[in-house]
């Protein structure tokens, strides 16, 4: 037998420089298609990565591109937005300092490894070798000597490591990749890097910077599953389809489509879902949950059988386990993590969901299954009814008002076609946006609700912007949002990244303080307010002119008043080719409801004991409404 022959060639380089190379050929394939796994490196460079890793991203430039940022956080918001529009399988890294530079990078991680998309962080760490103890920013923990403010990643990475030897980055690196690449695992990957160590040289076998391609790859269902998943479709008399963000992440859109027009059965989505089906197709009805519509809820409240396609279940989708009321109610989960498919004691059909919605759909197709005709006509009728809610809210007929948030939306509405792309993440937008947005693509619909980060939308809109250049790229942000992180209008304007950015005035935390008042708390602390006599923030609004401040950072500025002002200055923005800013007053919650409300409950607990009538009011709604609660067993 021929032993295999195996190069013994080496390449003395830094550890720094090593995994630079190392990134720089590393890409991933899925249905043919081959992409680099990471596009860029973001960073900010301190004492802990300067000489190690910024000196091997100046060395080796022309193999990885490198972005400067101003926030640690919102550089790692810009690479899940990158992976987000990449359908996960291309990412950025992220390199820090050691101290403040690392810690900032936790929401970001957070955020990433809760919506299961891949981001590369890269944390210098204080010295392996400690020839000075403690160093400048070094946490000292009296009971353990090898614990830095990094091991604050570990419980949001999906993988961990601290390489604290030159050839401890092969197997580190490796598995870093792996776990980057698969769509069950996927998250932030954290890889810690001793300053000291990102400095050293070593003999580097070639291999190691051969390119490699991560197949990511699209399981097939179990034929035992999947014929008893089509057993419990058949059987159903109300079934509705819940798809979450697993559609986008598989691509599985098309089949997804071909599923509801084979079937007829109706599409409900999550935030993360949303767009899975355009909203003018005769299946979508919308939203599910706490901010949903309510076509989608009375469905669910009704529904025998619930089809779960790529969906966590959270406690917004589910109404906090109050939702699926039908008492004979079961529920069966297409996803590709076996930990999301046995949810809610569902009946799991693990598989990737392109594949499974294909081979459930074919399955389904041979015995002539649809759902029934009064059925159809049901959800159909009622989807309808709540289209013309749409449009009431939408109608903007006084063009010399202050436009309310849904009608902000409506402009946009009339405004955007197919290629636009809509970012938000927290405060009352997600709600709204779930709600009344008519998607009209696959990928329009960008809201992370996952962990809801405030400061999310402005470093996000860069990376998708970044992933789709040719595309409008609009960051829809509060008052509340935009003051948690504008650094990264700096960042557009340093790259000419054209970014749209809407910034909604109306001082003050808008959704937090209507639940502030649902539960009894009154709007306490809510508006961005003076203090009044009482010494609440009830006196005048805070003289902060958000625009002027957007303006500062370099960005191109629209300021609008009235509806008027508003359809012109979003038309002037979309047809922009450099970054630009639409600002705009909001009629506040206080004066105009504008969108309809809430159609299922969310569970906030709420003071069991008070003096405020406010309180024991809210407390006794509360208790109505837990007592609903159920578990599905």
């Amino acid at each position: 037998m021929t032993e295999p022959k195996t190069s013994t060639a080496t390449t003395r380089l830094t550890v720094a420089q090593a995994l630079v190379r190392f990134l720089a050929a590393q890409y991933t394939e899925r249905d043919g298609v081959r992409r680099r796994l990471i596009g860029a490196t973001w960073g900010i460079f301190g004492h802990g990565n300067v000489a190690g890793l910024g000196q091997a991203l100046l060395e080796y430039g022309d193999e990885m591109p490198y972005h400067q940022g101003r926030n640690e956080q919102a550089m790692v918001h810009a690479a899940v937005g990158y992976a987000r529009q990449s359908h996960r399988l291309s990412t950025h890294a992220v390199t820090t300092s050691i101290g403040p530079g690392a810690t900032n990078l936790v929401t970001g991680a957070a955020l990433a490894t809760i919506n299961h998309l891949p981001v590369l962080l890269l944390p210098g760490d204080i010295f392996a070798t400690r020839p000075a103890d403690p160093v400048l920013q070094q946490l000292e923990v009296p009971y353990a000597g090898d614990v830095s403010v990094n091991d604050c990643l570990r419980p949001v990475s999906k993988y961990f490591d601290r390489v604290m030897r030159p050839e401890a980055l092969i197997p580190a690196a490796l598995q870093a990749m792996r776990v980057l690449t698969d769509p069950v695992e996927t998250g932030a990957v954290t890889l810690a890097l001793p300053q000291d160590v990102q400095a050293e040289a070593y003999d580097w076998p070639e291999e190691f910077f051969a390119e490699r391609v991560w197949a990511v790859r699209r399981p097939g269902a179990d034929p035992e599953e999947l014929a008893a998943a089509v057993r419990a479709v058949r059987d159903a008399r109300r079934p509705l389809v819940i798809a979450g963000g697993g559609v986008h992440h598989s691509e599985a859109e098309d089949a997804l489509k071909e599923f509801a027009d084979v079937t007829r059965i109706p599409v409900a989505s999550t935030q993360a879902g949303k767009g899975s089906l355009t909203w003018d197709h005769p299946a979508d009805v919308g939203g599910i949950g706490h901010t949903g519509t309510a076509t989608a809820c009375e469905l669910a409240r009704t529904a025998d059988l619930v089809i779960g396609v790529g969906t966590r279940y959270t406690d917004f989708t589910t109404a906090s386990g109050t939702l699926f009321a039908d008492p004979g109610v079961r529920f069966l989960n297409l996803n590709i993590a076996p930990f999301d498919g046995h949810k809610l004691s569902g009946q799991p059909l693990i598989a990737d969901a392109r594949t499974g919605l294909e081979a459930l759909t074919e399955a389904l197709a041979l015995h002539g299954h649809r759902a029934a005709p009064a059925y159809v006509t049901d959800y159909t009728d009622d989807k309808e009814r709540w289209e013309h809610r749409v449009d009431a809210a939408y109608e903007a007929d006084e063009p010399d008002t202050r436009p309310t948030q849904p009608q902000v939306l409506g402009l946009l509405d009339e405004l955007v076609n197919e290629d636009d792309i809509l970012i938000n993440a927290a405060g009352s937008l997600p709600g709204d946006l779930h709600k009344l947005w008519r998607t009209r693509s696959r990928d329009q619909y960008h809201v992370e609700y996952g962990y809801s980060c405030m400061g999310y939308e402005i470093p996000a809109a860069i990376g998708v912007r970044m992933a789709a250049p040719d595309r409008p790229v609009w960051a829809l942000v509060g008052d509340g949002t935009y003051l948690m992180m504008p650094t990264e209008i700096v960042t557009a304007v340093q790259e000419g990244i054209a970014i749209k950015v809407v910034i909604l005035q109306n001082h003050g935390y808008a959704s937090i303080g209507g639940l502030s008042e649902t539960v009894g708390a009154e709007r306490f602390a809510t508006a961005y307010r003076h203090r009044s006599e009482d010494g609440m923030f009830t006196g005048r609004p805070l003289p902060v002119d958000l625009a002027a401040n957007a303006a500062s950072l370099g960005m191109r500025v629209l300021r609008a008043k009235t509806v008027r002002d508003l359809r012109a200055a979003l038309a002037e923005a979309r047809a922009a080719d450099t970054p630009v800013c639409v600002h705009v007053e909001t009629e506040t919650a206080d004066t105009v409801t504008g969108a309809p409300p809430a159609q299922a409950w969310w569970d906030v607990p709420v003071a069991e004991t008070a003096t405020r009538s406010s309180a024991v009011k809210a407390r006794e709604v509360y208790d109505r409404h837990a007592a609903a609660r159920r578990r599905h067993l």
